[in-house]
Formats: structure tokens, C-alpha cells, sequence
């Protein structure tokens, strides 16, 4: 595991680990973390280059926290010929994504299992065919609005390491994350391919609804399902 080398926020183990998890992590995570993106594994932040993490060129693909690792495994499996990317620093989340991934045996995912900020360090310029972010923390309460992933200092390196008429997808049940992700987003070098409510409303064609999104159903929140595409 990375050490914590910035300020974060989030959550990074919840309840304790269940014996079929921790064997997930000790079995299955070693082949799938990615190495080179740590500051223990590069400390001078050395740009890498992502045909080594499949061993070949094919499309890149990265998911921002992951969760359970629902959508995650759905992609990889629809999409054999592309590799996935998923960054999540919840131990818990991974150990889920972990069983799932060895029940659906797919082999084209790679984890890091930490902040994604250490990812776009090393990436280099123009790598990434899309990138998704679904329901991440919300941070409801104003003063923490700066900790949310729509703020330049995750919007601008995302920009950075994707290629041009890349697709940003995002999703999430919180009208004012709604809110701030369209006003943000643009500002990083995005298009919005999704012109109001009615469009935000229609899950995309390929998607497979998560936990979070169950929850927030429960709930009587509304989800919303925003696309963007990276400029130039």
C-alpha cells in the first residue's frame, strides 16, 4: 500500500475484514496493483508508461473510487479488449472488488489501491481513453466542498493525462455535486454532452447500477448521469 504522502479525506478501512477478503488481499492484489505509482515504489515521480501495465497498447481506461467494484468488473468484462484502471483507498471497497474480480475471472483490471492523485503524477501527457467518476463523497457541507473530486486540483491532472475527444462520465444523486461538476468541469478543458435535466436523467447504455446508487434509490434521491468530452 501507498503511503499517504498528501492530505486526504476520505475513508480508508471500515468494519473488520472477512477471512475470504483478507485472503483476496494477500492472494489476488499483489498481481493486480500497479507498481511504479507509489512514492515508495517512485519517489521521483517518474512518468510511466502505460503499455506495461497490460503489455500492450490497447485503450486505457480508469475508474476514480471504485467502491465494491461493481461497475468496475461490469466494464472489464464487457470490454475484453480494453484495460481498466481502478484507483480506491477504502480497504474495504478493495477486498469486495477483489472477490468480485476472481468470480468473474477477468483479466484486463489493474488497482491502485490509493489516492489517484499519485497515479496522475506519473502518468504521462494524453494516455487515457475515458474515465469514470461515480457517486464519490459528496462532502455535503460547504466548508468541505474543496476536499470533492470537481475541483481543479483533480480536474486539471485528470485533463492533463487525457486524450483529446476523450469521455468523462460522472455520476451522482447530489443536485449541488450536480452543480458544482458543471461548473468545474468545462473550466479543466471539458464538454458537456449531456444539455439538462431530462438528458441527465438517462443512465448510460452500458451502465450497471452500484450499491451507492441502490442506496440513494432507497432514499428517494434522484440520480444524475453527466458526460463530458475532453477538448481538443
Amino acid at each position: 500500500m501507498a503511503e499517504q504522502e498528501r492530505n486526504f479525506y476520505g475513508r480508508i478501512k471500515g468494519k473488520t475484514l472477512k477471512p475470504a477478503q483478507r485472503v483476496y488481499l494477500a492472494e489476488d492484489l499483489p498481481a493486480l496493483e500497479l507498481r511504479g505509482v507509489s512514492h515508495d515504489d517512485n519517489p521521483d515521480r517518474t512518468r510511466v508508461d502505460p503499455t506495461t501495465f497490460f503489455g500492450d497498447n490497447r485503450p486505457v481506461w480508469l475508474e476514480v473510487g471504485f467502491g465494491g467494484g461493481e461497475h468496475l468488473v461490469h466494464q472489464a468484462a464487457q470490454n475484453p479488449g480494453v484495460g481498466i484502471i481502478g484507483c480506491e483507498p477504502f480497504l474495504n471497497g478493495v477486498a469486495m472488488a477483489l472477490g468480485k474480480i476472481r468470480a468473474a475471472g477477468v483479466s484486463n483490471l489493474r488497482l491502485y489501491p490509493w489516492d489517484v492523485r499519485d497515479l496522475f503524477d506519473v502518468l504521462p501527457d494524453a494516455c487515457l481513453d475515458r474515465a469514470f467518476l461515480l457517486y464519490p463523497d459528496p462532502w455535503p457541507k460547504q466548508r468541505h466542498h474543496r476536499r470533492r473530486f470537481v475541483t481543479p486540483e483533480h480536474l486539471l491532472p485528470l485533463a492533463r493525462v487525457m486524450k483529446p475527444g476523450a469521455i468523462f462520465r460522472v455520476a451522482t444523486d447530489i443536485p449541488d455535486y450536480v452543480r458544482q461538476t458543471l461548473q468545474e468541469v468545462p473550466q479543466a478543458g471539458f464538454t458537456c454532452l449531456t444539455q439538462g435535466p431530462s438528458a441527465w436523467a438517462k443512465p448510460w447504455e452500458d451502465w450497471l447500477s452500484t450499491r451507492y446508487e441502490q442506496k440513494a434509490l432507497r432514499a428517494g434521491r434522484r440520480p444524475h448521469y453527466l458526460t463530458f468530452r475532453r477538448d481538443g
